[in-house]
């Protein structure tokens, strides 16, 4: 009467790899669709502040920028949508992303800047050598605020529209590519 536990449980461990294949061929079967269809982005990366506001905060002015800081109260009911982009001099993939935060600036979207661990000095000389796109910039140098916005790493940039609301959000470097097909669209949809 034993043997039959036994046995079965022995099937059961032998049928389990079988299993995992099985589920791990169906993700990847979805995968592939969703790439095919359009609505799976490798690049993507999930945010519970999508469609919500932003979470309280309040940080002062780089030290010696002629910028003001930046606060939440800053983002509740933007005139226009702006961009929260969060950057450091120190981040190469910024600098790959810095001309088309400047074409953006030239275009009059509003770009406010938070300077992720980033020391004063530093940050000011890579605006003064590339160009400085922020209206306003925030100085986050313990990383506080980028931990509450759900920061996976510079250069990463928020889309607030006009309700106060995060409507986009992109984590590396805005490309070219990504200004044209992605925020372009969205700055105009949120206008």
């Amino acid at each position: 009467m034993s043997a039959r536990p036994d046995l079965l449980r022995r099937r059961l461990l032998a049928a389990a790899p079988l299993g995992v294949v099985a589920a791990a061929g169906a993700g990847f079967w979805f995968m592939l669709a969703g790439l095919q269809d359009g609505s799976f982005n490798p690049r993507s990366v999930p945010s519970a502040l999508l469609n919500r506001p932003p979470p309280p905060f309040d940080l002062p002015p780089v030290e010696g920028a002629p910028h003001p800081g930046l606060s939440s109260a800053d983002l509740r009911a933007p005139a226009r949508p702006v961009l929260v982009n969060f950057w450091a001099s120190w981040c190469v993939p910024c600098i790959i992303e810095h001309p088309q935060l400047m074409a953006l600036h030239r275009e009059g979207v509003p770009i406010y800047g938070i300077s992720y661990k980033d020391r004063p000095a530093d940050a000011l000389r890579f605006l003064a050598e590339r160009g400085d796109p922020y209206r306003r910039l925030g100085a986050d140098l313990p990383g506080r605020v980028a931990i509450d916005w759900g920061v996976y790493g510079v250069p990463e940039t928020y889309l607030i529209d006009r309700q106060g609301l995060i409507r986009w959000r992109f984590a590396g470097p805005i490309t070219a590519d990504v200004l044209n097909q992605d925020l372009r669209p969205l700055l105009r949809r949120y206008a």
